[in-house]
């Protein structure tokens, strides 16, 4: 057993959106998601459940301009809020890898808690659109959450014709290998993953 919860709490208030964000990584996937952007919340949901984090997002954004605040912040708070709530990472397994079919779609993602922000996204979204929804926005999160997450993160997608699931499944690819980055590893005996002595 962990002798403290891997929890945070962050809010991120600007002349474009107002955000709050509540994060435990050993969860069981519960969530309540409101920016405002039915489908990013429906993204949302799918990475707190597909991680096992619970989370709860609020986000006043101003979406009478787009939704493009609103996503990339949301992505920034989040991203903080997994650096606080991983701590210095000892005893996890650092690495984790999924490769997630969605009925056309299959999408591979790769990620390291490296403290190294890096983003790598071969991910073709055939549409401009996926209802009133900006396709472009997806790879605007990833790049949000993994440079404020400290998050190596490779995303292809090898097949897919239809936008909403080759999101979705990137979505809940990042999340698979997200959960399996932050699992305890049972014989690290809670030390750093890495030969430096620190992430």
């Amino acid at each position: 057993m962990r002798p403290e919860p891997r929890t945070a709490t962050v809010t991120r208030n600007t002349n474009e959106t107002k955000i709050s964000v509540e994060l435990s990584l050993d969860g069981t996937g519960t969530y309540d998601n409101q920016t405002g952007v039915g489908f990013f919340d429906h993204m949302l949901d799918q990475l707190a459940r597909h991680a096992m984090m619970d989370m709860v997002v609020r986000c006043e954004g101003d979406l009478h301009i787009d939704d493009h605040h609103t996503v990339e912040d949301v992505g920034i708070a989040l991203g903080q809020a997994l650096t606080q709530a991983v701590g210095d990472k000892a005893g996890i397994n650092r690495y984790g890898a999924c490769l997630l079919p969605m009925d056309d779609a299959l999408v591979r993602a790769a990620l390291d808690i490296s403290g190294r922000p890096f983003l790598v996204w071969n991910v073709e979204l055939p549409t401009p659109k996926i209802g009133t929804f900006d396709t472009e926005l997806v790879r605007e999160f990833f790049q949000a959450f993994s440079t404020h997450g400290g998050l190596t993160l490779h995303v292809d997608a090898l097949h897919g014709f239809n936008s909403h699931h080759i999101a979705e499944a990137a979505f809940k690819a990042v999340a698979r290998a997200l959960r399996a980055a932050l699992e305890a590893d049972p014989r690290a005996a809670g030390a750093i993953p890495s030969t430096k002595g620190t992430l």
